[in-house]
């Protein structure tokens, strides 16, 4: 029977409070409104960001409340005005959108800043009507970034909609929807680092990796990964990385160690934190004259970069990347496309290193805090 519509009811991962594990429960999901889409999630992976906001430790609180981002899934219905999918196609949620109508959109010098979908935190509803999709009897649930996939259905802006290949194996393109591209794409399309220059990574989580996955494509001779969990630096030299910095081991702030270790700085480095110390370590120990820093983590809340200007004037260029510089429905099938041909040189198994039911949602997150392993995979149908 088809379920255009109706509500849904099914399973759903529930933040009730900061965190606390998350409760698995029934919950109703209304139809699509105009402009919505409906989608059955498959696949779904924790991000930092989930347990930034999941924590709220300098964020603003907001539940109870549906988590979740990086994910894949199948189109159950659509709502009016929507064209561009239709029941049975094949998507990624993504966290931003593309409107393809705003001045960012139809910009050629910006990517992903759309005025209607640019990602939004701390809205926990609908843009159609300011309510949300979701309840447990009668209770309102909170949607997060738009996406909401710890939940068997979730329904999204069509904008925040990328529809791909059919013949993409779900589970191993979810991590493209928020981690892979945000990290490969910092390097490959923002710092752009040339064949045989050196390049510094900052975090060495998903996003960290896989940018360090694209300065080993561009070429890089040198890769320096800086992180504090010496436990990630085994695994890291399969993504390319050739050498490692604990900042704990020195005496003294990481970014010098680094301008000593490469005879001036780094040509190009990329920070994958959201600490603010290391935005600034990164910017620092790029290169006098033709350095690029790439920023890429989440800072929080109330965070200052400070740098001193002379930084600047000696003609380094500090840039800031927002998901890896792709727009999510123009460009994310087309990622999508290469990855199956074999053209971008990713290998996401490399990425994928745990997988769970959907009922041990909170392993991942264990993981996660532990800093053990990289993207786990969630199987809601299991």
């Amino acid at each position: 029977m088809s379920t255009a519509g109706q509500v849904i009811r099914c399973k759903a991962a529930v933040a009730w409070e900061a965190g606390k594990p998350l409760s698995i429960e029934e919950v109703e999901v209304a139809p699509p409104q105009k402009d919505e889409v409906r989608i059955k999630i498959l696949f779904t992976a924790l991000c930092h960001t989930d347990i930034y906001y999941w924590e709220c430790k300098g964020y603003t609180p907001l539940f109870p409340r549906i988590l979740g981002h990086e994910a894949s899934g199948i189109v159950e219905s659509v709502g009016e005005g929507v064209t561009d999918v239709k029941p049975g196609d094949h998507v990624l949620p993504i966290f931003t959108g593309e409107c393809k109508e705003c001045k960012h959109c139809l910009s050629e010098e910006s990517n992903n800043m759309c005025d209607l979908l640019r990602i939004n935190c701390d809205r926990g509803v609908m843009l159609a009507d300011g309510k949300t999709r979701f309840s447990i009897n009668g209770q309102p649930i909170y949607h997060f970034v738009g996406t909401s996939t710890f939940s068997q259905y979730t329904v999204v802006h069509i904008g925040q909609v990328a529809k791909i290949n059919p013949t993409a194996p779900l589970d191993k393109v979810c991590p493209i929807s928020c981690g892979i591209c945000t990290g490969f794409g910092a390097t490959v399309n923002v710092a752009k680092p040339k064949k045989g220059q050196t390049v510094a990574i900052f975090g060495l989580g998903a996003v960290g990796l896989a940018a360090a996955e694209g300065a080993r494509i561009c070429g890089a001779s040198r890769i320096i990964a800086v992180d504090l969990n010496p436990r990630r630096f085994e695994e890291a030299k399969r993504f390319g990385i050739t050498e490692f910095v604990n900042p704990k081991d020195y005496d003294k702030p990481v970014q010098e160690v680094i301008v000593e270790m490469t005879g001036g700085g780094v040509d190009r480095s990329v920070e994958c934190t959201g600490s603010v110390q290391a935005m600034i370590s990164a910017f620092e120990c790029v290169h006098d004259g033709w350095g690029v820093c790439v920023l890429v983590g989440v800072p929080k809340k109330d965070d200052a970069f400070m740098t001193h200007p002379l930084n600047l004037l000696s003609e380094r260029t500090l840039k800031g990347a927002f998901y890896g510089n792709y727009k999510p429905r123009t460009d994310i099938p087309m990622v999508v496309d290469k990855y199956l041909n074999k053209e971008l040189g990713l290998d996401m198994d490399k990425f994928i290193t745990h997988s769970v039911p959907f009922a041990d949602i909170n392993k991942a997150f264990d993981y996660m805090l532990q800093g053990i392993g990289l993207r786990c995979m969630i199987h809601l149908d299991a």
